[in-house]
């Protein structure tokens, strides 16, 4: 079997024409490889440590609850090391091709290309796990954008951006509002002289700090907030989200609130966006209406002088190396069943890994999705007919919208909880809530009401870990050990919640006994 997780090259839009010389050598210098997904250097996760390892090793405990980019890459290679992993890598190789073989319908086979320090090679392998997501190819719409031919100044996707050096005093606008828009526009508006965030339909914005300063994920994604989700009127579920949004800052009044709010669509995760536009750094703006050759207007027909533009507008797929008919985007839905498999290959031994955009945590899903993807290859489990995966894709879609919107970049969008139990369902890895009831009532109940992270999926099942339930125990642990460092004597300390619940006694005892002094 191979995994793909490099494409071939492909043509990023960029302009040139009277640029800045310094951000464009810049922009240059710091090597964003065509092909290739590519993040700017102060990057850090958008869920928690605990939400985000993998299900048989936890991260370590020192390690803090969102992490940089380089704390992220030093787990992937403690886990590697663990599990002596790299000698099944092949580096620097990038595939070329992936073709079925002749006799495909009866062995299911595929031929792969690939090239290394311009050598090209060519293997046969009983199947093949496409693992190279959906960041890669950028998407500039420059049609929709009307003067940009004309404008002076230097543009480019937010795929090209490092770091905020040689931005100091330009004022600079950003087009769109998710997470790598909001990180760079607050970013940049450090040293910009100012920045603009354009956006037409707008965001709900969360803040990695939750409840009692636990991270967000560890409170959102619980059992018994998707079953609330999921049994509500959609009527009552949309008034809960915006006064659940709304608890940090009100959006309208930031001019963040999304035009269509009652779509659950994933929401912005950024600590500083709303005081950046408490400061003035930053202004939210509507869609740009047309471009000059030094400033934007806006569809309020605002106009401001602008010397460089973020395309933070998305990414389009791009498979290069797989034949047209494999991987295919048709009518805004994407032709995979469970949006793994291909419905219609006479042989299930092609599958995509990480072609989705869960609610949650990217890691657990693509794992739960390779234990299942694995067990099928082995002829372990097994696939339902094409007209049965081809009217789950469509039901799926459809379900979709309803939930998200019909937008471009919600096509991969699904309920992060519903998917990881609907796949380890598949693997007979979903936790048994009512054989743990009679067995362990205490983990039942950690499991329904606490985080739903990746442990619960090894509890039973193929792969089962013994170390599971202590690891969903002792998670508490890991999220506090990196935030006390410093010592605290905690014996004197009363904490207002134990106040209260004294003073409430106190108050018992005296409504119960003054009524019998009186009697």
């Amino acid at each position: 079997m191979v995994q793909v997780g490099v494409s071939s090259s492909t043509l990023i839009p960029y302009t040139e024409a009277t640029a800045s010389l310094k951000i464009r050598q810049l922009l240059l210098q710091e090597n964003v490889e065509d092909g290739r997904a590519s993040i700017y250097q102060s990057v850090i996760t958008n869920t928690s440590k605990e939400m985000s390892c993998f299900s048989d090793f936890p991260m370590p405990e020192d390690f803090p609850n969102f992490l940089h980019n380089s704390k992220l890459l030093e787990y992937f290679r403690i886990f590697s090391t663990k599990f002596d992993l790299r000698k099944y890598i092949q580096f620097q190789t990038t595939v070329l091709t992936v073709k079925r073989r002749p006799d495909f319908p009866s062995s299911g086979q595929w031929e792969v290309v690939t090239e290394s320090n311009g050598r090209e090679r060519s293997a046969v392998f009983d199947a093949v796990m496409v693992c190279s997501g959906h960041h890669i190819l950028p998407h500039i719409p420059l049609k929709s954008f009307p003067g940009i031919e004309r404008f002076k100044g230097q543009y480019f996707h937010s795929r090209q951006y490092k770091h905020p050096d040689g931005f100091e005093r330009n004022r600079i606008l950003v087009i769109g509002i998710g997470n790598s828009a909001s990180d760079i526009a607050v970013e940049l508006s450090r040293r910009a002289a100012q920045v603009f965030i354009s956006t037409r339909q707008g965001s709900w914005v969360m803040s990695r700090i939750s409840e009692d300063g636990y991270p967000w994920d560890m409170v959102f994604h619980t059992r018994f907030s998707s079953t609330l989700r999921n049994v509500l009127p959609r009527t009552a579920l949309k008034w809960m989200m915006e006064r659940q949004m709304n608890r940090w800052f009100n959006h309208e009044n930031y001019g963040l609130e999304p035009q269509n709010k009652y779509l659950m669509k994933e929401p912005v995760l950024n600590d500083d966006l709303p005081s950046r536009l408490l400061y003035g750094a930053i202004k939210v703006k509507p869609r740009v209406k047309e471009l000059t050759e030094t400033s934007a207007i806006f569809e309020d027909d605002t106009e401001e002088n602008i010397d460089v533009i973020v395309f933070a507008t998305g990414y389009t797929f791009s498979f290069p190396f797989l034949e047209d008919s494999l991987v295919q985007v048709e009518d805004n839905m994407v032709s995979l069943y469970k949006y793994i498999f291909p419905p219609h290959l006479e042989k299930s031994t092609l599958a995509c890994i990480g072609l989705i955009q869960p609610l949650g945590s990217i890691f657990p899903t693509v794992e739960l999705q390779a234990r299942w993807v694995t067990r099928v290859f082995k002829g372990l489990c097994s696939l339902p007919s094409e007209k049965t995966m081809m009217a789950d894709i469509i039901k799926r879609s459809e379900k979709r919208i309803d939930l998200f919107g019909e937008s471009q970049s919600q096509i991969l969008q699904t309920n992060y909880i519903d998917y990881l139990d609907e796949l380890a369902s598949e693997i007979g890895a979903k936790p048994d809530f009512a054989s743990l009831l009679l067995r362990d009532p205490t983990l039942a109940v950690k499991l329904y009401f606490g985080p739903c992270n990746s442990y619960q999926y090894r509890l039973a099942g193929p792969g089962r870990w013994d170390g599971a339930r202590d690891a969903i125990f002792t998670q508490k642990q890991r999220i506090l050990k990196p935030l006390k460092t410093r010592a605290l004597r905690t014996s004197s300390h009363c904490p207002v919640s134990s106040l209260w619940k004294i003073l409430g006694l106190l108050a018992v005892i005296v409504a119960f006994f003054f009524p019998l002094q009186w009697s």
